[in-house]
This record gives C-alpha cells, sequence and structure tokens, in this order.
C-alpha cells in the first residue's frame, strides 16, 4: 500500500538533503529540529534521534548550507552527510562517553566508599572531611556531566527543555544542597544511602555521592546506549559497504586499478578469487561459483559462466573472471538497495508521531511535577531531606528517552537485516501492515513460475518419433524469439539432438512459423493455423490439446509435407521454492489465493501443485487490482506479491504489496517491500521479518510507556531513592536499544 508520503520521500532525489545533526540527546531534541526545518519553505524534514540524521525533501542541494544554519540557530551541529564517513560521529561519540564515565567511576566508588564509612563510624570524621568530599564530587558533577549541562544550557538559551534539562538540574540540585550544607556547617554526612537514613534526626544530609552516582550512572546509559545504537547502525550501512573501492580495469588489452568511482558502462574489468565484483555486469571471460549471501541470504554460492549476470558486491569464490560493466554507481542494483533502505529511515510510523507529540511536552510536565512534590512534601510536614529527596528522584527517573529510540532503532536493525537477506523494507507502513493482513494474493507468472516457457512433453503421431518431430520444430524455430520457439530449442539443444538446417524460414503472426527442412515444408503452429492449411487434425487429438490447455499446458502441432506428425506442450515452469513458500505462509496462519489470467481448469491445475487455497483465474492484467478491491470489501487484510512488471496497480491497492524483482526494478514505488532473494521462501521470510519488527516496536513503547507512568508516581511518594532512580532510567533506554538489536539474530525459515 503506497501512501502520498511514500511518494514524497522516494522520489525528487535532486530535491533531497541529508544532514548528520550532532548534539541530540533525546526525541525532543530531534522533534525540536524538525519543527525548526519544517518552517522553511517548501521543505518537508524528518529528523530521526537513532540515527543521528536529518532528510529535508524538497530542499536543492547547493542550499544545504540554509539547513545546517536552521540547526545550528537551534543550538545543535550540522553537517551534509558524507559517503563513508557516517560512521565518524557515533564512534567520536562513543569514545567521548567512555573517557568521561571513567574518570565518573574511578571518583564516585571512593567518594562512596569514604561517605559510608563516615555515615556509619562519626569518630573516623577528620576536620573539613566535607570540603574533602565536595572536591572528589567537583571533576564528576562539572567534567563528567559537562555533556548534560551544555545541552541544558543550550536548551535554556533557546527557551526549551530536553530530557537533559532533568538530569542536569538533578546533578546541580543535588551539589548545590551539599555546598550549603557544608558552608552553613552541617555535622552530619550523607547518611541516606540507597534510601537508608543513618545520620541523626534533624541533621541534614549531604547528597555528593547522590550527584556523582547519578552522573555515573546516567552516562554509563549514555555510553551503552550509544554503543547499542552504533551497532544497529552498522547492520543498515552493511549493504553500503559491500561496494568495493577500486576495481582492475582492462582498457586497450592493459590491466590496472582505478577508484571505483572512475569506472564506466562498457568497461571491462578482471575479479580474482576472493575478490568483490565491483558493479553489475555480464561475464566475458571465465567460470566461478559467486557466493551472494550478504545481499539476498543465499547460502550456497551461485555458479556463473560466459554470458552470466552478475552483481556487484557479490564475492567471486574461486574461478577467475573478466566482467563487462552492465551498471555503474547509483544504477546498480546494490546501490539502489542500500538506497531504499536508507530512505526507510525518513518516515515514521504513526504510532511514532504520537510519541513524539508525547516527548514535546513530557519534560515541562515533569519539571510541574517536580516541583509540586517538593511543595507538597514541606507542607505534609514531611521535612526538607525527604521533600528534596522525592523530587530530585521525579526529575532523574522521567527521561523520554526510552519512548523516543524504541521505533527508530527497532525499524533501523530491522530494515538493515532485511537487507542483508534480499528483503527492502521501505518504511513503518509495510510493519504495520504485516502485523493485520490475514490474505496473501499470489500472482502466478513471473512469481510462482520462473516466466520461461520449457517444454515437457512432445508427442509423434503416425509413426514419427518424438526425437524426429523436435529436431524438425527446432530447425523452423531456431532463429525465432518467440519464447515458444526458445523452449522448443533449448529443449533439443539440451537433448544433443542434431538439428537439421532450415531454409525459407518466414513467422506466421498469432500462427506459427512454417519453412523447408530437408527438403520438405515443415509447419509448427497452432490448432487454427493448421486448420487454415487444411490439414486435418483427428478430434482425440484436438480433445488432447483440449486437455493440456486445461492443465496449463500450450500445446503446438507440427506438420511434414501436408501430415500431421507430433505435436509439443510447452509450460510455464513453477519455481522449485513455490510449493514450500505457499506451505509456509498458511503454516503462519494466512489464507493463500493464486490470482491468474489462465483458464479456470489451468489455474486450478497450476493452484493444487503449489497448495494455495483459493485460485482466481481468468483475470486481465488490468483487473488485477479490481480483484484486490473486491477481497478488502470481504472484509480481508491483503497482501499482494506480484513481478512488479504488471502488478503495479494491484501492489499499490494492497494493504501490503511485495514485489519479486531484480535489477533496476528494486527501485520500484507501488511496493512496500521488495524482495530480491531468488527464492519464494523470501516472501514468507519477509513476513516474519516485519512482524517480528512491528512486535519489537510495541514492546520497546509497552516497556518505555509502563516505565515511565510506574516509575513518577514512585518518585513522587519517595519510594525510589535519587540513586535507583538514575539507575532505572539509564536501564530503560539501554533495555530498548538493545531489545532492538536482537532483530540482527532474525534468521530466515526454508
Amino acid at each position: 500500500m503506497t501512501t502520498a508520503s511514500d511518494q514524497e520521500v522516494t522520489s525528487g532525489l535532486d530535491q533531497r538533503v541529508e544532514l548528520d545533526v550532532s548534539g541530540m540527546t533525546c526525541a525532543a531534541c530531534a522533534s525540536r529540529i524538525e519543527k525548526k526545518l519544517n518552517k522553511m519553505p517548501g521543505v518537508r524534514a524528518t529528523v530521526n534521534y537513532a540515527t543521528e540524521r536529518a532528510v529535508i525533501l524538497g530542499l536543492p542541494p547547493e542550499q544545504a548550507a540554509d539547513a545546517v544554519g536552521v540547526v545550528e540557530k537551534a543550538g545543535y551541529g550540522a553537517a551534509p552527510v558524507v559517503e563513508g564517513e557516517e560512521g565518524q560521529g557515533y564512534a567520536d561519540r562513543v569514545k567521548m562517553l567512555r573517557n568521561r564515565l571513567i574518570v565518573a567511576a574511578l571518583l564516585t566508588v571512593p567518594l562512596g566508599d569514604v561517605a559510608i564509612v563516615l555515615a556509619l563510624a562519626p569518630q573516623m570524621r577528620f576536620p573539613g572531611w566535607q570540603w574533602v568530599l565536595l572536591v572528589a564530587a567537583l571533576p564528576v558533577v562539572f567534567w563528567s556531566a559537562w555533556p548534560f549541562h551544555k545541552a541544558a544550557w543550550r536548551n535554556l538559551r533557546h527557551g526549551t527543555t530536553s530530557m537533559d534539562t532533568l538530569v542536569s538540574l538533578g546533578i546541580l540540585a543535588a551539589f548545590t544542597w551539599s555546598l550549603v550544607s557544608t558552608i552553613l556547617g552541617a555535622e552530619d554526612t550523607t547518611g541516606y544511602w540507597l534510601g537508608y537514613g543513618i545520620a541523626p534526626a534533624g541533621a541534614d544530609s549531604l547528597y555528593l555521592e547522590v550527584a556523582a552516582a547519578v552522573t555515573t550512572f546516567l552516562l554509563g546509559g549514555r555510553y551503552m546506549e550509544a554503543r547499542s545504537k552504533k551497532s544497529a547502525r552498522s547492520v543498515l550501512s552493511a549493504l553500503g559497504r559491500l561496494t568495493p573501492t577500486s576495481v582492475r580495469v582492462i582498457r586497450d588489452g592493459v590491466e590496472s586499478i582505478i577508484p571505483i568511482g572512475e569506472l564506466r558502462v562498457g568497461d571491462r574489468f578482471g575479479v580474482r578469487p576472493g575478490e568483490r565484483i565491483a558493479t553489475d555486469g555480464t561475464v566475458e571471460l571465465g567460470s566461478s561459483a559467486i557466493d551472494t549471501s550478504m545481499m539476498t541470504g543465499e547460502p550456497v554460492p551461485r555458479e556463473v559462466t560466459e554470458g552470466d549476470a552478475v552483481l556487484g558486491g557479490t564475492i567471486n569464490t574461486n574461478g577467475a573472471l573478466i566482467v563487462r560493466a552492465d551498471r555503474v554507481g547509483a544504477h546498480t542494483q546494490l546501490a539502489q538497495m542500500a538506497a531504499t533502505a536508507e530512505q526507510a529511515q525518513a518516515r515514521k510510523a504513526s504510532v511514532q508521531t504520537m510519541v513524539d507529540q508525547v516527548v514535546s511536552w513530557f519534560v515541562p510536565v515533569v519539571l510541574v511535577i517536580s516541583a509540586v512534590t517538593l511543595v507538597v512534601w514541606l507542607l505534609a510536614g514531611g521535612g526538607p531531606r525527604a521533600a528534596f529527596s522525592a523530587a530530585l528522584s521525579v526529575l532523574i527517573i522521567a527521561c523520554p528517552c526510552a519512548l523516543g529510540l524504541a521505533t527508530p532503532t527497532a525499524l533501523m536493525v530491522g530494515v538493515g537485516r532485511g537487507g542483508q537477506l534480499g528483503i527492502l523494507i521501505k518504511g513503518p507502513d509495510a510493519l504495520e501492515a504485516s502485523g493485520v493482513i490475514d490474505t496473501v494474493v499470489l500472482d502466478k507468472t513471473g512469481t510462482l513460475t520462473a516466466g520461461e516457457m520449457a517444454v515437457e512433453v512432445v508427442h509423434g503421431f503416425g509413426g514419427h518419433s518424438s526425437e524426429s518431430v523436435l529436431a524438425r520444430a527446432a530447425a523452423v524455430e531456431h532463429h525465432s524469439e518467440h519464447p515458444i520457439a526458445r523452449a522448443i530449442v533449448a529443449r533439443a539443444s539440451e537433448t544433443d539432438l542434431v538439428v537439421p538446417d532450415a531454409a525459407g524460414v518466414r513467422a506466421l503472426p498469432g500462427l506459427g512459423a512454417e519453412g523447408e527442412v530437408d527438403g520438405a515444408a515443415v509447419l509448427v503452429g497452432n490448432l487454427a493455423l493448421f486448420r487454415e492449411r487444411g490439414i486435418a487434425v483427428p478430434a482425440t487429438i484436438e480433445q488432447g490439446l483440449e486437455d493440456a490447455a486445461g492443465a496449463g499446458r500450450t500445446a503446438v502441432l507440427v506438420g511434414v509435407s501436408g501430415e500431421l506428425v507430433g505435436s509439443i506442450e510447452v509450460t510455464d515452469t513453477l519455481k522449485e521454492s513455490a510449493a514450500p513458500a505457499v506451505a509456509r505462509l498458511k503454516e503462519m496462519g494466512l489464507r493463500t489465493v493464486l490470482l491468474t489470467g489462465d483458464r479456470r481448469a489451468a489455474g486450478e491445475a497450476i493452484g493444487a501443485q503449489v497448495g494455495v487455497d483459493e485460485v482466481i483465474a481468468e483475470v486481465l492484467p488490468t483487473d488485477k487490482s479490481a480483484v484486490i478491491e473486491r477481497l478488502q470489501s470481504e472484509g480481508r487484510r491483503v497482501a499482494m506479491v506480484g513481478d512488479g512488471i504488471n502488478d503495479a496497480a494491484a501492489l499499490a491497492s494492497a494493504n501490503l504489496g511485495l514485489a519479486v524483482v531484480s535489477g533496476t526494478d528494486v527501485a520500484m514505488k507501488s511496493a512496500d517491500i521488495i524482495l530480491v532473494r531468488n527464492d519464494l521462501n523470501v516472501i514468507p521470510d519477509s513476513i516474519a521479518l516485519a512482524r517480528r519488527t512491528l512486535r519489537t516496536i510495541k514492546g520497546n513503547l509497552v516497556w518505555a510507556f509502563g516505565y515511565n507512568i510506574a516509575a513518577i508516581p514512585l518518585a513522587a511518594f519517595g519510594l525510589l531513592n535519587p540513586l535507583i532512580a538514575g539507575f532505572a532510567m539509564s536501564l530503560s533506554s539501554v533495555f530498548v536499544v538493545s531489545n532492538s538489536t536482537r532483530l540482527r539474530r532474525f534468521k530466515p525459515g526454508r
């Protein structure tokens, strides 16, 4: 089902700008940048917190600086995406967080230990011990926690708030409370470790270990989140890394190594064993086995020889090859697969739009709840320490990061894993549709069948052998490009028949062909041709022709010197994986329907072979979409599987469109999921992956919403210590990202 937004995302690539955005720390940041960009005239922008990327449609590339300025004015960093450097921002952020986390942990552990010892053994306190703890906490609170403070200050300057506002305010509040208590001469320490009040009644407690430990926990959470996002991103970008950077081009008989960007269509290039094929092309010399597993998920290498097509990015496993480049750059199948996977990230699921709306007002509401908590506790006589602790816990526990990461991280990993398996999920609409479909409609020709005719049986009449019938027919059809003619010639070649030469060959459009073989007139064609020439066809043979047509086969007659000598039945062969794929779809609880233009008897015969539940036959290509709409009117939620050539309207009409395509067709816009693996098991695999990704998104959202709904009241009622709150908040984001990365382990079934 292709929506208007799909067309917007996948069209007008020359009016598209992509920016790497730095400085985002939560989903609220992404939402804020997106709103700013969408105020630019004539553009539509989406900002993805998980990928840290902005996609602006309708903006010419030469105006990218304008978009960068908008982002920077909002207080964040931005730069146009540079091919090959997409992961550098992740690496720098991981390194920065790791260094600050190490310092925080090295100081927080002894700080906490000393605080506990001095709380439990007052006799061990020494003059100025409070100031020693303050000095130990300073690097943690101000250097290690600097990313939080910097982001909070940036937001304050722009009159906005984010998750960092809550974190920074909580850390500074704990430190300030401790500093004021020390200056005022409080004689007791933090006897509030992990929620247990140890200090004498009425004494103020320092919160230095709270400020330091919360910083450490949150940095640890950010560090794990950044590493997980980097790992998730690597799945999505794996396709883009398959193209080699150089190629052994052969020009004027001389082999030289040039950058891949200088390769041109028609160039010949060498591929040694173990090397990746540089681009899509045709083998001109040599034979080998090609490993396509990273692009299609096929575990067994494919044998290729002269004349066979090969794909850029696949691996030549043994023999040396000379390949002619047929497509280069953005036109290769690999490039289009990678681009399709990237574009899927530019769109948002409907549930993500709702989450963005929640996040936009979440932080201000939390600030209000924290302030109200402080006031209520004070008015209720709970004491300054208890009131401050509850308010601080509310600030720390309420992080919208998990909400912001729930959908994009799962989508990112699911789309990336699909790309590795030859399944291109074009966006969240496909995931949402996969969860509701109950019927799968399968087009026959080119989808369940190979799309190439093959001879199934040859009959000889009146004492003529099947070999002589096939040899004469092949002689007449030798130079024809008609699918039936090619099938006859191929069968003769496969059986090593000696095919005589034919003279005076003439095509008879709509009827067949004729020529002279060994001095005799040979006629090859349909029943209408033989009737036209007055050649008698017995009733029993006519019935045989009807029976063949009813079974989905096409029969051609062969005549020699005005006499019927035999018939040849050809059929569009079913793919070996058709029946197993249909069986798996039925195991998934889906009703399977075969859609064909064949007569009903032929359709029923094919349907019985593959095991579908229902056959809809005698449907013209132009009427396929009407059939889909009729099924939908009956209350069915339909997935349509077609070959992407004649099925565009039906694919667009279905709730979920899956196109089995290859080559340049991978960029087609009429399908929600594009299948490029040469195995029909990819159909149930794609639905299973989409459903698994959808379940992951829903699980993430249930956890994220449930966490915040439960945690904030607990913190407000004083049931969560600030340290535990900080640990739980960090854990929630790490859980969501880690849960999403489990999709990397999705295995296709067989």
